[in-house]
């Protein structure tokens, strides 16, 4: 008796490495497919080889129905977003009341994108606005921060200073904070100017793995229509 093959007795890796690797052993067992018997999952009846591939077969393409349906579906949301942002860009640059727009733009935003809570805070405002509630008083810090930030920041509340601007600042669990800036100068950022914050009580409706794409155009379409106020 073979003592080595006691010790290393075959495995089911084994035997799969082998078939894997030796692709012509059905062409010569060809009998041995006839032979093959599988437990369906569907139905727990023993069938044949060809009616199992014909099942995966069909589990594969039905999974793929599944998945153009959603990409049709998600096509469909971006479109209906798309149109939803054009809209309301054009209701920003058609405002002509700047005292009322900043508050406009956070109730807009809390509605049309159903956002819990919205704030916005400005800075280096023209002497008319310098009594808004944005243009309250910021500290050195967080201009230095919303100045450096490239992108949104989107991540859990540990207690930033952007969130006590916000009616609830207690039920913050999430939030986005996007920079506001003017356009770029030499190919540089120009200085954040203010700081939009949305929240949520949810724990991952703003988190560090999702795309900022869309939440950067939003900060475009907000800089371009605040900075009327400068």
């Amino acid at each position: 008796m073979n003592h080595q093959a006691l010790n290393n007795p075959i495995t089911e890796d084994d035997i799969a490495n082998y078939l894997a690797n030796t692709p012509d052993f059905f062409v010569r067992h060809a009998e041995l497919l006839a032979t093959v018997q599988f437990t369906s999952p569907h139905s727990n009846r023993t069938v044949g080889l060809q009616e199992r591939q014909a099942e995966m077969l069909r589990e594969k393409i039905k999974a793929l129905e599944q998945r153009i349906m959603e990409m049709i579906r998600h096509g469909s949301e971006n479109v209906m977003l798309s149109d939803k942002v054009l809209r309301w860009a054009r209701s920003l640059l058609m405002s002509t009341d700047l005292h009322a727009l900043p508050t406009s733009i956070e109730q807009d935003i809390q509605n049309q994108f159903a956002v819990p809570q919205v704030g916005i805070r400005l800075w280096g405002v023209a002497p008319e606005f310098a009594g808004l509630a944005v243009a309250q008083e910021v500290s050195d810090d967080a201009k230095l921060f919303a100045s450096s930030l490239m992108e949104p920041f989107c991540g859990l509340n540990t207690g930033f200073e952007a969130v006590g601007w916000l009616a609830e600042p207690a039920t913050v669990t999430s939030l986005a904070l996007i920079p506001l800036r003017g356009a770029a100068m030499a190919g540089l950022p120009s200085p954040a100017f203010g700081l939009l914050v949305l929240a949520s009580p949810d724990a991952h409706r703003f988190h560090s793995g999702m795309g900022t794409d869309f939440l950067a155009r939003i900060g475009e379409l907000v800089s371009a229509a605040l900075s009327r106020l400068k």
